[in-house]
């Protein structure tokens, strides 16, 4: 599923990156917290989040994360708009909770990252 899909199925605006809508994603994470997110070992994948600070821009570039949704109509300050067009990740915001971006995406094909167990 690319990413213009995602941004169509929830209905979510483009907040940096429109010129790579065209990226693949293969899995999804949805989570709040970042600790957990370094856990996602599956690359191509779409991250689900209502923290919108540099911090979640800083561990997605760590784990090749492809693109961001920040859930609940967050909207994040520019720093964190600033430091995501620097590393070309695509940003989108819907007004969709969590819970229901999950669900849009799970019924609509998208799988679940797979994640490392200590």
């Amino acid at each position: 599923m690319n990413l213009r899909e995602i941004q169509r199925l929830l209905d979510a605006e483009v907040l940096t990156g429109e010129e790579y809508l065209d990226r693949e994603v293969k899995t999804c994470f949805a989570c709040d917290l970042m600790s957990d997110v370094l856990s996602c070992v599956d690359d191509k994948t779409l991250l689900l989040t209502g923290l919108t600070n540099p911090q979640t821009i800083r561990t997605a570039e760590m784990i090749d994360i492809a693109a961001i949704v920040f859930v609940r109509n967050k909207n994040p300050d520019q720093k964190t708009v600033d430091l995501a067009k620097e590393n070309e990740l695509v940003i989108l915001r819907t007004k969709h909770i969590m819970y229901t971006s999950s669900g849009i995406l799970y019924e609509n094909g998208l799988a679940s990252a797979n994640i490392v167990h200590k």
